[in-house]
């Protein structure tokens, strides 16, 4: 089975030597956010994840969780609900959540390694607590004061769950199609009736109540997605004096039968005249739920990082101790019957590979949660602004980039096993299956492209962009004559011209036909994430010559990042040629005719 070590030593650079995370935890107002206590978040973090939530991975896979349809109960797999209690009893359900709640009170990026951990340590688990974190951002922005007053606390502090119940079986990304009813009551809740699909965590073990964040319509309701309200609804009933009730008119169907995170309760809910109370005004829940949309993106993104890390680290270790042929120049451990075959040239290409992604990926991960603290907290306004158009534009680029990156990355990872790769023995394979949902939650890759280039460059003229781009300049700039970085500068700053370039021919092309938009995006946002994984790269290797890492932590650096600039960045060039390619490409075939 596969196994995982927390990579703190790199989390640590990422975050404090990159970053300069400490400094800037202080400067946004986290006074008690120090090195010191974030050691010991880091510390204790690993600790959980490694002997608590990793040995139960492979159990959650093997056993998964089980269904009473006469009951609707959801059993979790051996384990999941004892370690969940321990979650909640270490207190890292409220680590990043304010303390006038419960909460600790930490900065959202003090909490972005710890979820690393438990993606990587066991994914299926981690989806239970995943949505809890997005229904507290939107009962603290959009609730009003009894609701936080009466959700806020117990989901804070671990005692119950939310969800986050968006798709239905007729509409997935287009929800201005959904037929969830809201029909207001005397006392002042809300009647809802419908059925919701692929809800992680809509039924389990782990707590008594759990909190649904739904959209529906109200009676009044304009036709489409301008017709959208959100709701509140516990799976027990609750007063607004917070006192409980009965069971709620709200019940799980069925378990969907998955391709991975077998340990994860994925749901069919059924709303049967559920008492709901609304959040924010009617008829404006989409902008309410994309609060908790935005943030579980990011979050989805790291799930892709998790995987990768733990990906490379069993991978890293079998081409360490595996022994087959002999190097091409020659033998290399010539006292063994074979080298081990960490030594070819093919097998260095995919560990390189995932290194780069993953280090890489874990800066520009970390950075998208800074970017929500800065956006939050910082005290001049022209920044909050700056770093909220910023970070709207990444949020796609990190979630849609390092969740196909986790693919390619176990991918690899089985590739470096071989036939070992593929039975379950080892784990990788299990891997490989849970990477595909994080293409797919929140969001396909696809439709993060749209959010991308139609919505974050075309519709808001390129705000996020312009942030990046002289982000980059400035980096560029202040290094010149940094020789410990002069290799990359140069090439950095081309391709950052070029995505420049690419975007107003793009948008000229989109004039005169707006499904340019769409035939590009895919390779917009791809080429985007190669061009700011470059930058991190650059900014990585500065750091750590900056730094007081040993020079063996520095060569690694060094390496790595001439490897990605020289195979893995001209991957850019096929994605810039793609988008050149005409319109006519994609559409000129029939629909009737793709049988042929």
């Amino acid at each position: 089975m596969s196994t995982y070590k927390a990579p703190l030593a790199d989390m640590r650079f990422a975050l404090f030597d990159v970053l300069g995370a400490e400094a800037a935890f202080q400067r946004l107002g986290f006074a008690e956010a120090t090195r010191d206590v974030l050691d010991a978040v880091l510390d204790e973090g690993a600790r959980f994840t490694e002997t608590v939530l990793a040995p139960l991975n492979r159990v959650g896979d093997e056993i998964g969780c089980s269904y009473d349809k006469a009951s609707g109960a959801v059993t979790t797999p051996p384990g999941f609900k004892q370690a969940y209690a321990q979650y909640v009893e270490g207190g890292w359900a409220g680590l990043v959540s304010p303390s006038e709640f419960g909460g600790q009170g930490l900065p959202h990026a003090a909490g972005v390694p710890l979820k690393e951990m438990i993606d990587a340590a066991n994914l299926a688990w981690g989806n239970f607590p995943l949505l809890s974190h997005g229904a507290t951002e939107a009962l603290l922005h959009h609730g009003e004061a009894w609701q936080q007053e009466v959700f806020l606390k117990p989901l804070i502090e671990g005692r119950w769950t939310g969800t986050m119940c968006l798709t239905e079986p007729h509409c997935g990304t287009d929800l201005g199609l959904l037929k969830t009813r809201a029909e207001p009551q005397d006392d002042g809740s809300y009647s809802i009736t419908g059925t919701k699909i692929f809800i992680t965590a809509g039924e389990h073990d782990f707590t008594d109540n759990i909190v649904h964040l739904v959209l529906a319509r109200l009676p009044d309701a304009p036709a489409g997605s301008k017709g959208i309200s959100l709701f509140v609804v516990p799976k027990v009933k609750v007063g607004r004096d917070g006192a409980i009730g009965a069971a709620n008119a709200v019940r799980c169907g069925a378990l969907e039968h998955k391709m991975g995170i077998h340990g994860s309760a994925t749901c069919v809910m059924n709303f049967d005249g559920a008492q709901g109370y609304l959040i924010g005004q009617p008829h404006k829940g989409l902008m309410a739920m994309f609060t908790m949309m935005n943030t579980a993106r990011l979050a989805v993104g790291l799930q892709g990082l998790g995987l990768s890390d733990r990906a490379l680290q069993n991978a890293l270790t079998y081409s360490r101790e595996r022994l087959q042929m002999r190097a091409l120049s020659g033998a290399k451990f010539p006292d063994k019957p074979a080298d081990p075959i960490i030594v070819h040239p093919d097998v260095r290409r995919m560990l390189l590979t995932c290194k780069a992604l993953v280090e890489g990926g874990r800066v520009m991960g970390y950075h998208g949660a800074l970017l929500v603290d800065v956006a939050h907290h910082a005290p001049d306004a022209a920044e909050r602004e700056r770093a909220d158009a910023l970070v709207g534009f990444m949020t796609p680029i990190v979630k849609a980039c390092l969740t196909e990156w986790g693919v390619e990355c176990t991918y690899h990872a089985l590739q470096c096993y071989g036939g070992h790769g593929y039975i379950a023995e080892h784990g990788m394979e299990q891997l490989a299956r849970d990477a595909r949902i994080t293409t797919l939650y929140e969001g396909t890759t696809g439709i993060q492209a749209l959010d991308l280039l139609g919505r974050k460059v075309m519709q808001l003229q390129g705000a996020g962009l312009r942030v990046m781009l002289e982000e980059i300049e400035t980096f560029c700039a202040a290094n010149a004559d940094n020789a410990a970085v002069a290799e990359f500068i140069a090439p950095l700053r081309e391709q950052a011209a070029q995505w420049q370039q690419l975007t107003l021919r793009i948008g000229q092309r989109a004039v005169a036909d707006a499904d340019e938009v769409g035939a590009a995006a895919y390779d917009y946002l791809m080429y985007s994430g190669y061009v700011a994984l470059a930058y991190w790269w650059a900014r990585s290797v500065a750091a750590s010559e900056a730094s007081s890492q040993s020079e063996r932590f520095k060569a690694g650096k060094r390496e790595t990042a001439r490897f990605y600039f020289a195979r893995l960045l001209p991957r850019t060039r096929a994605h810039a040629e793609a988008i050149a390619a005409p319109l006519s490409t994609l559409t000129a075939l029939d629909a009737d005719a793709f049988d042929v």
